[in-house]
């Protein structure tokens, strides 16, 4: 653990918010976005609350209201704002929260200086960990803001999708028993752990993922109007919120464009179909005959794909792996209690911090959620 290290990822998550102005900060469209403010002061807590506060002699909070403000989830800490309250909060203003975390970034370079124990050091790498995981979020969340305003502002952070141009093959994969999750000394997740044996019948998955010319043809051939094609909830779903399209669709006399972050651009129907949700996923693979692969089919076939450019939603609920072994205290609740009624991702987004993009990562998102960056991969 380097001084350096830490505050290059510090810095990357203000470089994701150059570009934003104040009135950006703060907005919150829906619930499940938070505003890039609280993001900047959350990271920034979450050093302050598990690692100068509990490790750092003699250190004093920033502010006594801070954890109140910015607590996300953990009970163990204590009371917070409600999620879907964090974007009325147009005070601690942005100068302040900036503030903080030059604080917070001044205080943590001089404890690295320091001798630590390795249980603090394996504490601090979590944090640093964790903030990767919002800096992606922060892409999702200002993508989102931005998406749904008239005038479809530039983000200057460029991310780019590639082109699915190969010539669409499926692999096979031979029936067998394979070993899953995460078997190496390199940092992962608590929920990677507990690695086992699967069996897996024979199978073949795509080498690339699912176009936007080809969800096209599923949009044009009635894909949203046959209940045939859906889950119930998935079908009940698109009703409620008619839902017609991939979010960030729009037609314009009778042509589809696409919101990016470099702004509303015509559809090219080369590039991966992005911003699905597993309802979505599932009814294009009825409509082809095919399937969404099992996360341990994919995690087995994954050393003969390319991924990295979408999260790649699975058939699997988000489960613990046999032997899966919650930690004590606050950090316990970063991913056991969360192991219900959401569905598995797999590989990664452009989106994503390179180091968070492996074959063994286990995201998860509840099925209808479509602000992430996620796509299809086919099995049959």
């Amino acid at each position: 653990m380097t001084k350096e290290r830490f505050l290059n990822i510090r810095c990357q998550t203000e470089r994701i918010c150059e570009s934003l102005q104040p009135e950006d900060v703060s907005a919150q469209p829906a619930e499940f976005v938070s505003p890039p403010k609280w993001h900047l002061a959350h990271t920034t807590w979450f050093f302050e609350q598990f690692v100068l506060s509990s490790h750092k002699q003699n250190y004093k909070v920033f502010h006594k209201d801070f954890s109140y403000f910015f607590n996300s989830y953990y009970n163990t800490v204590g009371n917070r704002v409600v999620r879907a309250n964090r974007g009325t909060m147009t005070r601690p203003t942005l100068h302040e929260v900036l503030e903080y975390r030059g604080y917070v970034n001044k205080k943590m370079a001089e404890f690295l200086d320091e001798i630590i124990e390795p249980k603090v050091y394996e504490t601090i790498e979590i944090g640093l960990q964790h903030e990767q995981q919002h800096q992606e979020l922060l892409i999702y969340d200002i993508k989102y803001i931005f998406g749904i305003q008239p005038t479809f502002p530039v983000l200057d952070y460029t991310i780019d999708l590639k082109k699915e141009d190969t010539q669409q093959d499926f692999v096979s994969i031979p029936e067998g028993v394979y070993n899953i999750g995460h078997q190496n000394m390199d940092f992962c997740w608590d929920n990677e752990l507990g690695s086992h044996k699967v069996y897996l019948h024979q199978y073949e998955i795509s080498n690339r993922l699912v176009t936007n010319a080809e969800y096209l043809q599923f949009m044009e051939s009635g894909g949203y109007t046959d209940f045939n094609l859906w889950h119930a909830d998935g079908w009940d779903f698109i009703q409620k919120h008619n839902i017609k399209a991939p979010l960030y669709w729009y037609q314009d006399e009778g042509k589809w464009k696409q919101y990016t972050l470099q702004g509303l651009k015509q559809l090219d129907k080369a590039l991966p179909v992005s911003h699905i949700s597993l309802y979505e996923a599932f009814a294009f693979a009825q409509w082809n005959g095919m399937r969404l692969p099992t996360e341990q089919e994919w995690e087995v076939a994954s050393s003969y794909i390319n991924y990295g450019q979408l999260w790649e939603w699975t058939n699997s609920a988000y489960l613990p792996y046999p032997n899966f072994h919650k930690p004590d205290g606050a950090l316990g609740e970063y991913n056991g209690k969360f192991m219900i009624n959401q569905m598995v991702l797999r590989g990664g987004s452009i989106a994503s911090p390179a180091n968070h993009v492996r074959h063994t990562y286990r995201n998860f998102f509840q099925p209808e959620m479509r602000w992430l960056f996620s796509g299809i991969r086919l099995v049959k």
